[in-house]
This record gives C-alpha cells, structure tokens and sequence, in this order.
C-alpha cells in the first residue's frame, strides 16, 4: 500500500495561502545558484512555478564566481525585502558550512544553518531541514509516533541526523536507531522496526525481506534509474507495508514546507520591524 500524501499537501497549501492573504506584504523567496547541473535548473523552474501558484514572489541570481556566492548571501542577508534564501547544492568549488554561515539564519528556510541545526537538539524547531520536517510531518498525519520503534536509514546533515533529534523530541519520543549502508546486518534493524525512514540515497536498498508487515517506511530517496526517478526502496515493498511514493511523497511535502517557510519569516519580519 502506497500513502497518499495528497490531503497532507493540501492542507499545507490552504495554509500558506491564507497565511499570505494576512499578510500586508508579499513574501520573497530568492535561490542563489553557481555552476548548475541539469537537476539543479531543472529543480530551480519547478521551484519557481509553485511559488507563483501560491502568489511568493522568486528571484534566481546565478553568482559568476565562487567569491561573488558570499556577497550575494551577505547582501540578500541585509536585505528587508528578501524573506528566504534557498542556495542550491553541491556547490563546486565552494565550503557549503562557509557559504550557510553567510545567511542570516531567519532567512534560511532550508534550515541548514548551523544555528537552525543547533536549536533542534533544544527542541526548538524554529527553521528544521525541510526533508526531515516532511517526514515528521507525513509520520504525524499518518500514525503515532510516541514509543514507536523507528530506525533511520543515512546520517546526513539535512535529512538522517536531524530527523533523529526531531524524533527524540519529548512530545514524539519515538525510540531511534541510525542505520547508513556501512551498518552491518541492516535487516536486523530494520526488520524488528515499526516505523522504517530510507535516506541513504541508493536505489532500491531496501527490500520486502528486510520489512516486517504492516510497517510504515519512509522513502527519502531520489535516484535516477534506467531515466526513471527511484527511491531507496523497492516496489515490492508496498505489497507488505506502506510506503511513501518516489515521486510524489516526501518530495512533494519538502517543496511546499519550504514555502511555508518563506511565509513564516515574512511573518516573523513583519512583526518585529512594526513593534
């Protein structure tokens, strides 16, 4: 069984619209960009088509060089009419944690600022990382997570790492095990799981025999197969357990929280430049 996230995203939607028509201002969301693959433009337009469904003015700016990457963040920084900055990644030729420190942290809507990271291990969960605030978001809407047995698949610092702190937290406190595809034996984590999250960003590592039935997983996974879009987990899977879709699932949900994050930083700016 696959789940739906189609209610959830709707819901998301509703929200950031009529949180937008409260506000006396429009919010403004600006990508920065250097050096960009085919999935980064491709990435970039789909980006700037929901933000004019839901009526966020988008700005692209293309840095020429590695130096001029800094001074557009510092400037964008600086700037009360910019409400979000989204830097795409990788970044050729660039230190990503020197590049993130020249965001101002109320204007990082990915929520990978060091300072955004830092506070979720207070359980403040002012910016989260996107992804990992879509599948506690997803979790939420679809189960319980209170003493559930949840083991993570990857450690990164935007998806496995902070999901884990944010599972910790004690209104959730799911019981979490990290995994990644050094982990020897993973089937014997997996398989004792209730709640499984895959982000080790390899196709299909996940298969039926390494599920217990009627679990939940979590695909995070994007990887391109045969000129298809794959997660980590197999389609066999949804046979015995449900599963989140790839596309369609977790991906669909991070786009739209990091709007939902742009509005709440116009919303936060607003407020504290009228007091």
């Amino acid at each position: 069984m696959y789940i739906d996230v189609k209610p959830l995203a709707n819901n998301i939607k509703e929200n950031i619209k009529k949180r937008i028509e409260k506000l006396p201002i429009v919010p403004k969301l600006v990508a920065v960009t250097y050096k960009p693959d085919d999935s980064t433009i491709s990435y970039l337009k789909s980006q700037q088509k929901i933000s004019k469904n839901l009526n966020i003015s988008y700005e692209i700016i293309e840095a020429v060089s590695s130096r001029q990457v800094f001074v557009i963040l510092k400037t964008l920084s600086n700037d009360s009419k910019v409400h979000g900055i989204f830097l795409t990644h990788p970044l050729p030729e660039i230190d990503e944690l020197e590049a993130l420190n020249h965001i101002a942290p109320e204007k990082d809507i990915e929520g990978r600022h060091p300072y955004n990271i830092g506070m979720l291990t207070y359980g403040k969960e002012n910016f989260p990382p996107c992804t990992a605030e879509a599948v506690v978001k997803i979790l939420d809407n679809f189960t319980t997570i209170t003493g559930k047995n949840v083991v993570i698949i990857g450690r990164s610092s935007t998806v496995g790492k902070p999901l884990s702190i944010m599972l910790l937290r004690k209104d959730r406190s799911a019981t979490v095990t990290v995994c990644h595809t050094k982990t020897q034996n993973l089937n014997t984590f997996t398989k004792s799981a209730d709640i499984v999250i895959a982000a080790a960003g390899k196709a299909n590592l996940i298969s039926k025999d390494m599920i217990k039935e009627d679990s939940i997983v979590i695909d995070v996974g994007i990887n391109i197969v045969d000129n298809k879009i794959v997660g980590d987990v197999s389609e066999e899977v949804s046979k015995i357990a449900k599963v989140t879709p790839v596309p369609g699932g977790v991906g669909k949900i991070t786009t739209l929280l990091l709007m939902e994050h742009v509005v709440k930083s116009a919303e936060l700016m607003f407020k504290y430049s009228n007091k």
